[in-house]
């Protein structure tokens, strides 16, 4: 039984969509994932970031690790199309919470022009993201994917 689960959370078929797909999403969330981990990209590094996400954004360090393991890690899974599926499921639930608890409140567009204090965006970059993982998920991980391996 949970094998027959297994294969079909890795069932892909050999197509471009899939990697265009995972590769698009995967690269998108690459500056973010090391911005947060080793402060690459002038990010604030993972202890930084953990003291954004508990201090300023009042997530609790159980919130925020999770959030941070969802994102880079999904990052990671994306990139090699090493459980697609699950990496798309993972990220949609987390960046539903992004809308939910962050973005929400400062309406649908990002803050292009500074109508927002710094660092304060709307959601439309995340139902982009949404959409991806949606079609992630309906399309698993395609051509060169782990999971494109595990399954022939």
């Amino acid at each position: 039984m949970y094998r027959e689960i297994i294969n079909q959370m890795v069932a892909t078929n050999d197509s471009w969509t899939g990697l265009v797909l995972r590769l698009t999403l995967g690269g998108v969330l690459f500056p973010h994932a090391v911005q947060k981990l080793f402060g690459w990209c002038n990010g604030p590094g993972l202890s930084g970031e953990m003291h954004f996400m508990t201090q300023i954004a009042g997530l609790s360090s159980f919130t925020a690790i999770t959030a941070i393991v969802i994102e880079c890690g999904g990052m990671f899974l994306l990139l090699t199309g090493a459980g697609t599926r699950i990496a798309a499921v993972g990220i949609f639930g987390l960046f539903i919470g992004m809308i939910v608890f962050i973005h929400r409140p400062n309406g649908f567009f990002m803050n292009w022009f500074g109508r927002l204090p710094a660092g304060m965006e709307g959601f439309e970059y995340h139902l982009l993201v949404l959409g991806l993982c949606m079609a992630i998920f309906i399309e698993g991980g395609g051509k060169f994917s782990v999971d494109r391996l595990y399954f022939e």
